[in-house]
């Protein structure tokens, strides 16, 4: 069987390519990947030589160009990691993340109709429900929590999200749809909390914080998320929505302050700045309906889970220096350089 994986030179998508090609050997898997700034090709580097693996340099939204790989490859699962995903970018350019994240995910979809597929899975985020009340820690995003999107990037993962369900019931195309909460762990982009308060405390650089820092996160390792979408793809039910979410829920202040005690590095690094706007308070996920359709619960504890990250970034150091030695440090500087110190 041939799977494509959209988007898998991202982080998300990386991690999911390595998992699947050593749970599934005998499957095909064919990465689709733009190789915008968040496509890193040596995420690739350790599947490359893989008989069972090909990269492809394409964009989703090139449509002449997808029908041609469809023809080539036929494929039986199609998994759409692909996606403008960073918040702060989407509040400065929104109209790159609805043409990537709805006009592509058109296409692709488009694709599967016209040469047909097993199954079509949309990788979504908890983020299109908006959020939650610091104080109703009880309350929690179910699939039938209403979408009420705070920034263009999730109204764009939202309007995919209508977008795959109408194309399910229109034309019957057999889809699935995975809302995720915050991931972590290797080959994380460092222009997310995680991965830059590591590099830049290994740096001693300032680690810049929104605001008080009290927003609630829930955070997923990655290989328990990949884990969840092999499940999807291969046992949940077709037109269903699955929130996968890491039980995981920690406030922004707390984890750098955690990263700072495993490097040893002092708490006096941390610069509060200026506020996100529209910055979501808390979010949190109830992962029943994937635990008790597929069994799935995550297995890796976030003070465990950290560790295993900051390990990885110690030991691939040559992987985030090359990406912060170009085009980010520019946008690094735009997004934090300018911004008040909150005192």
């Amino acid at each position: 069987m041939t799977l494509f994986v959209t988007g898998g030179a991202g982080f998300i998508g990386g991690n999911f390519i390595h998992y699947y090609l050593k749970q599934h050997p005998d499957d095909r898997v064919v990465c689709l990947d733009k190789l915008t700034y968040a496509g890193n090709i040596s995420t690739l580097s350790p599947v490359m030589d893989n008989p069972k693996f090909r990269f492809v340099k394409i964009d989703i939204c090139d449509r002449k160009a997808i029908y041609k790989l469809f023809e080539e490859e036929t494929p039986a699962i199609v998994v759409n990691f692909a996606a403008e995903s960073h918040v702060d970018r989407s509040i400065e350019n929104p109209e790159i993340f609805l043409q990537t994240n709805i006009l592509g995910t058109q296409v692709l979809m488009d694709a599967c109709r016209k040469y047909g597929i097993q199954r079509y899975h949309q990788v979504s985020t908890d983020e299109v429900y908006g959020d939650l009340p610091l104080d109703r820690p009880d309350l929690f995003f179910t699939e039938e929590t209403p979408i009420q999107t705070s920034s263009p990037y999730s109204s764009s993962k939202a309007g995919a999200d209508l977008l795959v369900m109408a194309y399910h019931r229109t034309y019957d195309l057999p889809v699935t749809i995975s809302r995720c909460s915050n991931n972590y762990g290797p080959y994380h982009f460092p222009e997310k909390l995680i991965p830059l308060m590591i590099v830049n405390s290994l740096a001693d650089k300032p680690l810049p914080l929104y605001g008080e820092g009290l927003n609630v996160r829930d955070w997923l390792y990655v290989a328990d998320h990949c884990r969840a979408i092999d499940l999807i793809i291969h046992e949940g039910r077709v037109g269903e929505i699955y929130n996968v979410g890491g039980h995981n829920e920690m406030k922004n202040i707390d984890i750098v302050k955690l990263i700072c005690k495993e490097l040893g590095k002092p708490e006096s690094l941390i610069t509060h700045v200026t506020d996100r706007k529209g910055h979501d308070m808390r979010y949190a996920i109830d992962p029943t309906k994937i635990h008790n359709e597929l069994g799935w619960l995550p297995e890796t504890k976030f003070e465990d889970g950290i560790k295993k990250t900051i390990k990885w970034y110690l030991e691939h150091r040559e992987w985030w220096e090359t990406i912060i030695s170009g085009e980010y440090q520019n946008y690094y500087e735009k997004m934090y350089g300018n911004r008040e110190r909150v005192r």
